[in-house]
């Protein structure tokens, strides 16, 4: 099975490339085959990002296309960043910045939890989509620690551990993340429906759009 991850997010690509290999999907990259265009995240959720992305890769690539949208929900500030996390303190910042920006505003605050939320869409040519959704609840940090990972790594507390996200390895990350909940469980959808057949050039199966 073979599928372009829509993504150009290295940390991200690093991320599900690891993941999804283990549960044998091959993927490439955009640059890899040579697409450049910069999609518009024009939707209110992750679910909606994810799917604007992942048909536009698909049309270019004319392959079934992976994409995923995250991000950050805090629960003391209303759900944001959510789905505005990258731009979360504005335009311009380093991702460690945008971590002190978080720092800062809640520098105050008692109510810490928080939660990791990713949402998969695969695009297949045909028009079918697969969705999965991972969630990885926790705290947010009193302090940056950790130098793995990248994001908000180094200020999220996952739940039953008391080292942040940054401070652990890629196989303990990878137990425990928002995004290998969603690959897994994606991996297992695309397991158990004919949309696999899509993906190894068999377009005998005929699965309903939406499915997953």
């Amino acid at each position: 099975m073979r599928f372009v991850l829509a993504t150009a997010n290295l940390g991200k690509i690093g991320e599900m490339r690891e993941i999804l290999s283990g549960h044998g999907v091959e993927v490439v990259t955009r640059d890899e085959l040579g697409i450049s265009i910069d999609v518009e995240e024009t939707g209110t959720t992750f679910l909606e990002n994810a799917r604007i992305k992942a048909l536009a890769i698909c049309a270019q690539a004319g392959m079934p296309a992976i994409a995923d949208d995250s991000g950050l929900v805090v629960d003391a500030l209303g759900g944001k960043p959510g789905v505005y996390t990258s731009s979360f303190g504005g335009e311009g910042l380093t991702a460690r910045e945008r971590c002190e920006y978080l720092m800062n505003v809640m520098e105050k605050m008692e109510q810490r939890r928080a939660k990791f939320v990713c949402t998969i869409v695969c695009a297949f040519p045909n028009g079918d989509l697969l969705t999965s959704t991972g969630e990885c609840h926790g705290a947010i940090s009193m302090r940056l620690a950790g130098s793995m990972g990248f994001g908000y790594d180094p200020v999220f507390i996952p739940d039953g551990l008391s080292k942040t996200m940054a401070e652990l390895s890629s196989d303990e990350k990878n137990a425990i993340s928002h995004r290998s909940k969603a690959l897994r469980n994606f991996s297992e959808l695309l397991r158990t429906s004919n949309l696999k057949s899509h993906a190894m050039g068999d377009e005998s199966g005929v699965c309903p759009s939406g499915a997953g």
